[in-house]
């Protein structure tokens, strides 16, 4: 999901997230409305991933994703040995099991990216969701966490995405859902959705997108020439 700063697209994602009441309409999942769903319930169907994630002190990364398989507990349940195996599996998918020890606030921005997938995907959910991921990411964590998130779709994962980086939406994304003023105004795959037309429409920007040998650019006439 793209669009310019105010689309909305944050205030959809939540509210499809459950995590914020629509104003208007219906959310649902599976036929279930998500306003009927327990938090429990709805952490069975979807993760969530925000922007920027706590960092309490003296927390390591193991007990930070053994959280996140909370949901799939019973109240006052003990942890199985399919809980401690989907902790363990989830940290391998998101490559964070050699820092598992360390406490969170002693992570990289690009780690904490990580982490934050790692405690979704302890949930077990068929989806993930993640709010603008990469948006304080450098180059080359940004680079990490996108290969990272298109594996797992590659495994069999859906994965719900807002980012900014357009180039990034283009190389990554099967589909790419372009919202513009609260509503979707064109929605298919990056090459149809993404063109020099639809760039100025909605950003204002005289620019077009490249692609080649799986690299992709966005060119921008920085200063309107």
């Amino acid at each position: 999901m793209v669009g310019p700063n105010g689309a909305g697209k944050s205030t959809l994602i939540r509210a499809v997230s459950g995590l914020q009441k629509p104003s208007a309409g219906i959310v649902a999942w599976s036929g279930r409305e998500v306003r009927s769903l327990r938090g429990r319930d709805l952490a069975k169907l979807r993760a969530f991933v925000p922007q920027r994630m706590p960092v309490p002190v003296g927390v390591t990364v193991r007990e930070a994703v053994t959280i996140g398989r909370s949901s799939q507990l019973r109240p006052l349940g003990r942890m199985t040995a399919v809980d401690r195996e989907a902790i363990d599996g989830a940290m391998a998918r998101a490559d964070v099991t050699r820092f598992a020890e360390r406490v969170l606030p002693t992570l990289s921005g690009g780690e904490l990216q990580r982490v934050q997938i790692a405690i979704g995907l302890a949930q077990a959910a068929p989806v993930l969701i993640a709010d603008e991921p990469t948006s304080a990411l450098d180059l080359g964590a940004t680079i990490d966490v996108a290969g990272l998130l298109r594996g797992l779709v590659d495994e069999g994962l859906t994965v719900l995405l807002v980012v900014h980086d357009l180039a990034l939406a283009a190389a990554i994304a099967d589909r790419v859902v372009v919202v513009s003023n609260g509503r979707t105004v064109a929605a298919g795959p990056p090459r149809e959705v993404l063109t020099a037309e639809r760039l100025a429409e909605v950003w204002g920007a005289h620019a077009h997108l490249t692609e080649h040998d799986g690299r992709t650019a966005l060119h921008v006439a920085w200063l309107g020439s």
